[in-house]
């Protein structure tokens, strides 16, 4: 049997505009099962999730790994596409109740399994360590809040300097529009979209998995350009465009501004539009075609401006450290409040009721292949 493919990506991210949440994306509340995981810190709850996924994968199965932003080798949550099984990490700052609790949602605590008396003598320490990790986000937020207000003013130049031909990307949009949907059926009068991200920034730094969200796939647009010449513009649009054509989509957000679109995946055409720029630099593959917006750009030749360009840019660069650095010690006084609960903890007994959440798991997935042979 082959492996199934292997798909990660951010439901949650770390942006100007504090932690930002796609949660209810990560899968639909008519789904089969959704296991919402509850426990505090280094209890298990992403190493519950990554067995499962792996197991699901050496059956067979694509699988989808929803990583943490603020923890590289932690995961969020695990999904199981094809048999529209999900787990998910039910803990701040993601919290998730069951919303059809028994018909599809079923609670995991993993407090069931803890010496609650051994913990509580470590509440002094568990309070101030949470403490602590609420200042450090905090500052985190406020350099990625001000990198983006310089990102913002380099972006401004090409407008102020009226080097950017309006009409010009106008036509572009139009003709890209008609290459991709020209001929092509509409799928379903109510297409949906799908929120997440490829990338985030994370105590390494911006990290990004979109390689595993758009290799696979028969097509990609590759979009080249300098920052402030419309390439999210033009994701956007044609995200739009596939929408109101019946299109079932996915967009995958800035990880610095969520309000903007950085990706975009039209399932139904097996397409990719990329914004290729870093950290999320893709390397074209046979058949795809790439679309520069510096052709929509006339020279930005004021040396005042290009100065305060270069000024504004290096200042968004040092608010990205900064803020990677607050990141990188959270993350580091956070592995310290796992050894007030590691000592604690019952993993047998943990690892005798993972192995009862995968067998219920297979046994959705045998009833579903049963009435669908051909989804595995």
């Amino acid at each position: 049997m082959a492996k199934g493919r292997l798909i990660k990506v951010f439901p949650g991210g770390n942006t100007a505009y504090g932690f930002y949440s796609f949660y209810d994306h990560i899968i639909e509340p008519d789904a089969a099962r959704i296991f919402v995981i509850k426990g505090g810190p280094g209890v298990g709850k992403s190493t519950f999730m990554r067995y499962i996924g792996e197991a699901m994968l050496k059956r067979g199965y694509d699988v989808e790994f929803h990583c943490c932003s603020s923890d590289n080798g932690s995961l969020d949550g695990v999904v199981i596409p094809v048999i529209r099984v999900a787990l998910l990490d039910g803990t701040s700052p993601h919290i998730v109740d069951p919303k059809n609790p028994g018909a599809v949602d079923q609670i995991i605590h993993l407090g069931d399994h803890w010496n609650e008396k051994g913990i509580r003598g470590n509440k002094k320490e568990i309070l101030s360590v949470n403490k602590e990790l609420g200042r450090l986000f905090k500052h985190a937020y406020a350099y990625l809040a001000a990198a983006k207000l310089f990102l913002d003013e380099v972006e401004s130049y090409y407008n102020e300097s009226n080097a950017f031909n309006v009409g010009a990307f106008d036509k572009m949009v139009l003709n890209l529009i008609h290459e991709i949907f020209e001929g092509k059926q509409r799928v379903t009068e109510s297409p949906k979209a799908r929120h997440l991200f490829a990338t985030a920034i994370t105590p390494d730094g911006s990290v990004s998995h979109l390689e595993t969200v758009v290799d696979h796939l028969q097509k990609r647009y590759i979009i080249n350009g300098d920052d402030g010449t419309g390439k999210t513009t033009l994701v956007r649009r044609l995200m739009e465009a596939a929408l109101a054509r019946g299109f079932n989509i996915t967009a995958f957000h800035c990880a610095l501004n969520p309000k903007v679109i950085d990706h975009l995946v039209i399932h139904d055409l097996s397409l990719a539009i990329i914004n290729n720029v870093e950290p999320h630099i893709y390397t074209p593959k046979e058949g795809d075609t790439i679309i520069d917006t510096m052709n929509c750009v006339d020279p930005v030749i004021n040396e005042a401006y290009l100065v305060e360009k270069g000024l504004a840019r290096g200042m968004y660069r040092q608010c990205m450290e900064q803020a990677i650095s607050f990141i990188s010690r959270a993350k580091k006084t956070h592995d310290e409040m796992e050894k007030y609960y590691v000592p604690f903890m019952d993993f047998e007994a943990i690892n005798l009721r993972r192995e009862k959440t995968l067998q219920l798991i297979l046994d959705t997935a045998e009833q579903i292949d049963e009435s669908t042979p051909a989804l595995k």
